[in-house]
């Protein structure tokens, strides 16, 4: 993609949702990022499901060391992986009370020696808590940076490389949850919604989905898909 065709993907992204936010459910650092390792191959509403009520008695590394492993289970027994899951969480709790005084470090490299938290993890917490930069690439942003021709690469962290070097300064900061979104409700893995994209003249998907396909004989359906599928209003 061009580089004027990337100042004006992202200007458009940011005149649809001037603020966005992730999905994740939290209360301070270290719920996000207890939330963020259990979303790995799991959904942010399974997640939020799960730590409604975990969040209620639990909101610190003690407090989840005196909850304990077995009775973590059982809280998010429902996420994928959770026996896994929640070995790493007790593990990075205790970790972080010893090496850190309790608290979540603002460092990628720091971040990334804790059970179960890799370099996706550490760039969300760092985005969302510490409002550093970071591209975070999950399978969204992977596939929407490929199909579009935004930041094409056959890995997430080439993708990841790219963004960093080909988003503008003054969209970097919110880049990552435009993108997600824009994947998660739009862009979508088996059936995007090309019709109602903001950025279908600008994309480089060769397959786009057609009117007929979406059932849109109208400019009125048109707008009210595009208003229905633009993802959860800005908080």
């Amino acid at each position: 993609m061009k580089p004027a065709d990337v100042i004006e993907f992202f200007d458009r992204l940011a005149a649809a949702s001037p603020d966005p936010r992730g999905e994740l459910q939290y209360i301070n650092p270290f719920t996000l990022l207890v939330a963020v390792v259990l979303s790995a191959q799991a959904t942010d509403a399974s997640v939020n499901r799960a730590t409604e009520p975990l969040f209620k008695i639990v909101d610190s590394p003690a407090k989840m060391l005196k909850l304990g492993e077995k009775k973590l289970k059982e809280y998010v027994r429902t996420i994928g992986l959770y026996n896994t899951k929640a070995k790493n969480i007790i593990r990075l709790s205790q970790m972080l009370i010893d090496q850190h005084g309790g608290e979540v470090p603002a460092d990628r490299d720091i971040l990334q020696t804790l059970p179960g938290v890799g370099r996706k993890t550490a760039n969300v917490v760092l985005n969302i808590v510490f409002r550093q930069p970071t591209m975070a690439v999950d399978t969204h942003i992977f596939r929407v940076c490929n199909r579009t021709g935004l930041a094409p690469g056959t890995t997430p962290d080439k993708v990841e490389q790219k963004l960093e070097r080909v988003v503008p300064e003054n969209r970097k900061l919110n880049a990552h949850h435009w993108l997600i979104l824009h994947g998660r409700y739009i862009c979508k893995a088996r059936k995007p919604d090309c019709p109602v994209c903001i950025e279908r003249d600008l994309c480089r998907y060769k397959a786009k989905t057609t009117l007929e396909a979406e059932g849109l004989d109208d400019h009125r359906g048109i707008e009210a898909q595009r208003r229905k599928r633009t993802g959860p209003s800005s908080r």
